[in-house]
């Protein structure tokens, strides 16, 4: 799939283009057309970090966004094995833009729940994975769930489906849940559609991903009457994962691959299996009661209040 360049990066696409031209040469380039490729390539690897140095959190917005940014399935078949899917609620239907079943990670059996970014999920979305969590709880396995969803699809028939009970069945589940939950954002993670597979005792995020009960264009038309002023909005929100972090609202920012997580999935995937591994043996030495007292615990902490 062709990289698809945000504005920002516009430099670093000249540079791309040259280094693949010259690679195209011929099959065994010269040494002087190596010689330029690797200088080529180092002018890419400042290019980038100079990029990537001073993002504005708009900016970060849209690399959560990006066209070619590794999906929920992209992970799941490098960071799991043994992946045996399941499909539908039980009730209406199957919907693809959640994805669950039953995996390995290094030889643990865990349940997996995801966002797949086929289009915004529908109620029978948050069933299925409802139905993965429940088998999560009665099987004692761990639960890890992936979030990359702008929202859940407010159209009128997810409504008529139960769109809002889906999402309410969820975080009640994943409140209660007598097993291990570790959550990853790691794309954009958009309202009550998120939080829907995020209620976890651990929270992880991507460092260019972003968690917010609102997109920047949403809360600008709602407050500026004009999505003119995302960028604006996308600073008064505060949705970056250093700022989440910095609110004490998740537990670890993992490091992208320099350019972002779209332009080395590979080694996006085994730094977030590291992290999922560090953090699930820390989760699975906890009893459950304790496990469910500290997981109370620590939503009822969630926001501060000052004097005024």
């Amino acid at each position: 799939m062709a990289l698809y360049y945000l504005d920002f990066e516009k430099p670093i696409a000249d540079l791309d283009r040259r280094i693949a031209e010259l690679k195209n040469y011929s099959y065994h380039p010269p040494p002087r057309v190596m010689e330029e490729i690797a200088g080529l390539e180092r002018q890419r690897e400042k290019a980038l970090k100079k990029a990537y140095s001073n993002l504005t959190r708009w900016q970060r917005t849209q690399i959560s966004r990006h066209f070619n940014r590794p999906t929920f399935l992209d992970y799941a078949e490098r960071i799991f094995t043994d992946f045996v899917e399941l499909h539908g609620d039980r009730k209406f239907g199957d919907d693809p833009a959640i994805v669950a079943g039953v995996v390995r990670f290094q030889g643990i059996p865990v349940m997996i729940a995801g966002h797949q970014k086929f289009g915004m999920p529908n109620p029978e979305g948050y069933r299925k994975a409802l139905r993965v969590m429940k088998l999560a709880e009665q099987f004692e396995k761990p639960l890890i769930t992936m979030i990359d969803t702008p929202g859940a699809f407010p159209g009128q028939g997810a409504e008529e489906r139960g769109q809002s009970t889906a999402i309410a069945d969820n975080l009640q589940a994943m409140a209660t849940l007598r097993t291990p939950i570790l959550t990853v954002v790691i794309g954009e993670g958009g309202s009550g559609g998120a939080l829907a597979l995020g209620v976890a005792d651990r929270l992880l995020m991507l460092e260019f991903s972003t968690y917010s009960v609102i997109s920047p264009e949403g809360c600008a038309a709602i407050l500026w009457k004009s999505e003119a002023e995302k960028e604006k909005a996308a600073e008064a929100l505060k949705t970056t994962a250093a700022d989440l972090l910095e609110l004490g609202l998740i537990d670890e920012v993992v490091p992208e691959p320099l350019g972002g997580a779209h332009r080395d999935a590979e080694s996006m995937a085994r730094t977030l299996s590291r992290a999922l591994s560090r953090h699930l043996e820390e989760v699975l030495a906890i009893p459950p009661d304790e496990l469910l007292r500290k997981r109370y615990a620590r939503y009822r902490a969630v926001g501060r209040v000052s004097g005024g």
